[in-house]
């Protein structure tokens, strides 16, 4: 062997024993848990925030119009029906904060008084409005009116049964879905309903609450879906 060679060395490494895999495991589970948990915490704290600083320290001191809906419901995985006739599912509403009326497609005086108070809430958001997406849940197969098309341009309108609807948002005692406006937050959970038969002034206070649903998560969502 030339003087400048060296013999290769081999190391061998301990394999670990099969019991102490199976000691290990349960640690290794217990460890995963507590970082998928952490990662849950972090990612649900701005939520968590936005309903303290809305219903606990309330820091402008003024009531709140809506009612909180407690525990919040989440949206459901749900396939449903777009205007055009395609299917999507209601869990693709996540992302933003959502103003949603629903009625069927013939949509009387009422339904179109909540459309038109839907977007005139929404555009009275100024530079905020694009955190708000205003929803149409036309909750039979009745076909929307011709007429009524232009008026709902700007809105998101989903054809979604009134049983499947009834899965995720619920009026108060002695009123029906159609007669409530409700608010869903970013991550799908309906979290607030208006009071039924809204008014102009009733759609001031409604605003007010969304106002500060709005600042209170100014750090987490973002404009536009």
């Amino acid at each position: 062997m030339p003087s400048g060679d060296q013999p290769l060395g081999l190391t061998v490494h301990t394999m670990p024993t099969p019991q102490e895999v199976i000691d290990g495991h349960p640690r290794r589970r217990i460890s995963g848990r507590w970082k998928m948990l952490a990662v849950m915490l972090v990612c649900a704290a701005p939520v968590i925030a936005s309903y303290l600083t809305f219903y606990v320290i309330r820091p402008e001191g003024r009531s709140v119009f809506g009612e909180l809906i407690q525990p919040p419901r989440p949206v459901p995985d749900q396939v449903v029906m777009g205007m055009d006739g395609k299917p999507q599912n209601l869990q693709a509403l996540k992302g933003q904060w959502l103003l949603i009326s629903t009625a069927g497609g013939a949509c009387d005086a009422a339904c179109e008084k909540h459309l038109y108070l839907q977007r005139q809430i929404r555009e009275s958001l100024g530079r905020e409005k694009d955190r708000l997406d205003w929803v149409w849940l036309v909750s039979d197969a009745e076909p929307v009116r011709e007429a009524l098309l232009p008026a709902v341009k700007g809105a998101t309108v989903l054809r979604v049964g009134e049983l499947q609807i009834a899965q995720w948002l619920s009026p108060a005692v002695g009123h029906l879905l159609p007669d409530h406006l409700y608010v869903v937050d970013p991550m799908g959970n309906w979290m607030l309903r208006f009071p039924a038969q809204l008014d102009m002034a009733g759609a001031a206070k409604a605003k007010r609450d969304i106002d500060r649903l709005l600042r209170a998560s100014a750090a987490w969502d973002e404009p536009g879906r």
